[in-house]
């Protein structure tokens, strides 16, 4: 069967809105109209830089864990080192300063393998997730002003039991270990 083109969904911004600025991010808000009424509606876009998650694998095949409390949540989570992408900084750049910052750990094998957008609905942004081989530690731990950060590891092994049993729930980290089973696999990166 062949491939129709799509329809066409656009949504014609007609009006942007003041834009409140939040350091990390800013909120805006638009009027557009409806590809098929004209209906104008209005919506709120959160804009926010691009970030990145680490797969830090150990010569041990140990993944490099972070355990720190998440305001949002109100709790602790297990996570993957990783943050925002500096202005003008590459992917690998700043997979490299996040995962020394939060682990005091470097590698010297880097792939990308994997980009998500973790909320197109309102998130201007892409997670970008890089797999960094043979991850050691040459440092401690250097971390942003507002963290407060436990290393921890795991069998790379016990990461998919971790993610069905919820200890491993944030979002962002779930689909990095997607995209690394991918990798690993040969389908992916």
């Amino acid at each position: 069967m062949p491939k129709s083109d799509p329809p066409d969904l656009d949504w014609t911004i007609v009006r942007q809105h003041p834009v409140k600025d939040y350091h990390i991010f800013r909120i805006g808000q638009h009027d557009a109209a409806h590809p098929l009424t004209g209906e104008i509606r209005t919506f709120s876009v959160i804009a926010m830089p691009d970030w990145v998650n680490v797969v830090a694998i150990t010569p041990g095949d140990e993944i490099v864990l972070v355990r720190q409390y998440r305001h949002g949540s109100a709790r602790q989570t297990l996570e993957i080192p990783g943050g925002l992408i500096e202005k003008d900084e590459s992917v690998e750049r700043a997979a490299r300063r996040e995962l020394r910052e939060e682990t005091g750990y470097e590698a010297e094998d880097w792939h990308e393998i994997g980009v998500v957008e973790p909320n197109p609905a309102l998130q201007t942004n892409r997670c970008y997730t890089m797999l960094a081989r043979g991850a050691r530690q040459v440092a401690d731990l250097d971390p942003d002003p507002g963290e407060v950060i436990a290393v921890e590891h795991r069998p790379l092994a016990d990461i998919h039991t971790m993610v069905k049993s919820g200890e491993i729930i944030h979002a962002m980290v779930v689909a990095a270990f997607y995209h690394l089973h991918g990798y690993l696999q040969g389908f992916g990166g």
